[in-house]
């Protein structure tokens, strides 16, 4: 059965990093995805722990009885600028050696590129890969890639094109259902062409910023080179939840015991319990009805 996972972003200014794991538990979570945060991997910067540190995660995951079910590290994979780039690899490395010491298997990121460079971005991350693939293949741990708004490629066919051609098992793809609509809005006919490949699924809401002939969203001035969405509690957006676990469920993901299913929700920081909570008894709902 698919693992439902508490990212634990909402909690940051009010907890520290070691008890995430018992905001998780006290808001029925068996499994929890350890995301970016200053006590532990910064957003692109090298890990900020030791091995005593390791110790202690581990050591607060078997008193809560919640696991770890990954890893979510943003590094600059991508970047077309390659001090930053080899930076972003050195890093990532160092976070497969703390998967390892963790016993977790599955890191999730994003390709970390930009969309102004995109040639040049996809040649780091292919160059990037190159490295890392037979560090992940001998630490057997599986790095699945969110292709993000403004990233080098948003499109969710074209990102699956291109972790596709690296030919490597090591590698798959994280669904992220708040960008669906840069994703292109593509759940029914991407999943199944993922196959096994989907190694998590990201479920929060968000609006459809293509609407209204594109004025859903206004900037100023016209033309700014922005992306907008949200991590809302499903239910609050667009997205069509029936047709998305639909797509889950048609393609076995649902029934997968490697799959991760994970609430992040980031806008409702000053609700936070209540959100979590409603998202574990929300996500199981849409399980038992497209299972």
């Amino acid at each position: 059965m698919v693992r439902i996972a508490l990212d634990p972003t909402p909690y940051h200014s009010t907890h520290e990093f070691l008890d995430f794991f018992d905001v998780a538990a006290a808001n029925g979570y068996e499994w929890i995805q350890l995301t970016p945060h200053p006590d532990w991997i910064p957003f692109f910067g090298h890990p900020r722990v030791d091995d005593d540190y390791v110790r202690k995660v581990r050591e607060r995951s078997a008193a809560t009885g919640v696991q770890i079910t990954s890893l979510l590290p943003v590094q600059r994979l991508s970047w077309p600028e390659e001090p930053l780039r080899r930076a972003g690899v050195r890093n990532l490395t160092r976070t497969i050696e703390i998967a390892q010491e963790l016993g977790v298997s599955v890191i999730n990121t994003e390709f970390s590129g930009r969309p102004e460079r995109a040639e040049e971005s996809e040649a780091g991350f292919y160059r990037s890969m190159e490295e890392l693939i037979p560090v992940l293949e001998r630490a057997g741990v599986t790095l699945n890639i969110d292709p993000h708004p403004d990233d080098f490629v948003e499109d969710g066919l074209a990102g699956w094109q291109i972790i596709r051609g690296l030919n490597s098992d090591a590698v798959g793809f994280v669904y992220v259902a708040s960008h669906t609509f840069h994703m292109g809005d593509r759940a029914e006919s991407l999943i199944p062409a993922l196959g096994d490949r989907l190694g998590a699924v990201y479920c929060a809401d968000t609006f459809d910023h293509t609407r209204s002939h594109g004025l859903r969203y206004i900037t100023n001035p016209p033309g700014n080179a922005v992306r907008v969405h949200q991590h809302q509690e499903i239910g609050d957006g667009d997205v069509d939840w029936d047709q998305l676990f639909g797509a889950l469920g048609r393609s076995g993901f649902l029934a997968r015991e490697d799959a991760i299913l994970c609430s992040n929700v980031f806008g409702e920081n000053e609700r936070a319990d209540e959100v979590s909570a409603a998202q574990l008894a929300r996500i199981r709902e849409l399980i038992a009805a497209h299972s």
